[in-house]
């Protein structure tokens, strides 16, 4: 369903690529919809998922079910209410929002006019959504996964609809995507309704901050509102010093991001989604051996996706983005300026995913304390090498940073883990990394070397790329597959038990 949900965002930033290009208006929408999305995954799925779904699940365990749905009725009420006053607030506020996140733009009226009235728009989507994600943690609490996973695809849809009929009727186009936006918040929400109501966990919203969960998530979700959000925070650095370069600068960085986020999504956030609540209950049952299995056979899993997966992307970047983007008014130029990004970007996705995994073992045991130290440490170095390389590197540059970051936070969550105990390392990870190693090695010669130079893509119409970029990537997994086969991986080494 993650595919599914990943597979119609591409397909929606290629309509979007199609019809705005990458222009003064693109930037602008991008930052219009980037702040409360970031918040969302604050709100939402990040940090209160995070706090939420270990309490939910220790009190369903030893309280029964009356009491979970208790929970999710003063839960819902409660963070609806601190949703509805930030929502307000942010939409009075909207123009100094603006300044924060994109102060490039104070010098252009039209432009940051343009991003106050989107965003104006465009937040209200922060309270649907983050409803929408507490509806998720329960759906995943109960073991449905699929509906929360497909859910993003209505968000895909309503943006498609809105940029190829809405924009036409707009005297400004461009405010059709913020629309859409809004729309698809309220229509996510509403869909998952029914399926709680299935498993008789419908809300009926209560405020009660005394309620000992209410607190103990309220607690929980203190340190985690920033410990999940340090890979957001170093994207919204990127999209303030990005604010600054040339026109287009943040839509280049925009769609190389979303085309990292691929395999990131599918892989990365449907593993981390997937691992919370079985290693929550194995944490409270003290199973710390099943426990440490389980976080080792999740990074032996992405492992063997991302490290394929980012070298593709940074050896098919052009192919890729020519047959995604490069249509209408999307042109040559802007293919090679987000190729430049997409590698840099890519550089780090391994380091992405296993933060996501890493994470997910510190709040299932309810410790939401030390990924903030790692992420104040991913921070810092953030930064610096965003001012290190935006200069010779421009929007590149920036993307390079946030990838070396991504391993400075991955790196320290892995040393703590460590060093109290808590994942002790399976036998077998020197074959295990020599068998992948080698497969990549082998992939990327092929990949390297026959696939057919940018410029030759550029000159085929949208059937022969679509054929051809399907064909490269089953040749690159056919030979990765085949080349683990023959090194002697075998499916029964990628289950808990098998190693």
């Amino acid at each position: 369903m993650t595919t599914i949900s990943r597979v119609f965002g591409l397909l929606r930033d290629s309509v979007i690529a199609t019809y705005f290009g990458a222009s003064a208006g693109t930037d602008a929408f991008f930052v219009a919809f980037k702040i409360p999305n970031y918040l969302r995954r604050i709100f939402g799925e990040g940090a209160f998922s995070q706090a939420f779904v270990p309490v939910l699940n220790e009190i369903r365990s030893q309280q029964g079910e009356a009491e979970a749905h208790r929970l999710v009725n003063y839960v819902t009420g409660s963070l609806g209410m601190i949703l509805f006053a930030v929502t307000v607030i942010g939409i009075v506020i909207a123009p100094i929002l603006i300044m924060l996140f994109a102060p490039g733009f104070i010098g252009d009226e039209d432009k940051f006019d343009l991003s106050v009235d989107m965003l104006r728009i465009t937040f209200p989507y922060i309270f649907f959504i983050s409803l929408t994600a507490l509806a998720g943690g329960v759906l995943n609490t109960y073991g449905r996964f699929g509906v929360p996973a497909f859910t993003p695809v209505l968000l895909n849809v309503a943006l498609i609809l809105s940029a190829i009929f809405l924009s036409p009727l707009l005297e400004e186009p461009i405010t059709a995507l913020a629309w859409g936006v809004l729309i698809a918040g309220a229509v996510q929400l509403l869909f998952q309704l029914p399926f709680l109501a299935r498993i008789r966990m419908l809300p009926r919203p209560k405020p009660d901050w005394h309620y000992a969960g209410v607190k103990r998530i309220i607690t929980l979700m203190i340190p985690a509102l920033f410990a999940v959000s340090i890979s957001q925070i170093n994207l919204m650095i990127g999209l303030l010093l990005a604010s600054f370069l040339q026109e287009g600068s943040i839509t280049w960085l925009y769609n190389s991001d979303r085309i990292m986020e691929f395999p990131l999504g599918v892989f990365g956030v449907a593993l981390a989604t997937v691992i919370l609540p079985d290693l929550s209950r194995r944490y409270a049952e003290g199973a710390t051996q099943e426990f440490s299995r389980v976080l080792d056979w999740a990074l032996r899993w992405s492992v063997l996706i991302t490290l394929p997966a980012m070298l593709g992307l940074v050896l098919m970047s052009g192919p890729v983005l020519t047959t995604i983007f490069q249509y209408g008014q999307f042109t040559p130029r802007h293919v090679s300026m987000t190729t430049l990004s997409l590698i840099t970007y890519s550089l780090g996705l391994s380091g992405h995913v296993l933060i996501k995994i890493f994470a997910s073992s510190y709040f299932s045991r309810q410790d939401t304390r030390t990924p903030v130290k790692a992420g104040v440490a991913a921070i810092v170095a953030n930064i610096i090498l965003c001012l290190v390389f935006v200069v010779p590197l421009q929007h590149a540059g920036l993307a390079l940073a946030t990838s070396l970051a991504a391993y400075v936070n991955c790196g320290l969550l892995y040393y703590f883990l460590r060093k109290r105990q808590v994942y002790q390392v399976q036998a077998g990870w020197i074959v295990y990394m020599c068998r992948v190693g080698g497969a990549c090695l082998l992939m990327s010669a092929a990949l390297m070397f026959y696939v057919p130079d940018v410029d030759v893509w550029m000159g085929w119409g949208v059937g022969d790329r679509v054929l051809n970029l399907m064909m490269w990537v089953s040749v690159g997994m056919i030979i990765y597959v085949g080349t683990l086969w023959l090194l002697g991986l075998r499916p029964r080494h990628m289950t808990v038990a098998g190693h």
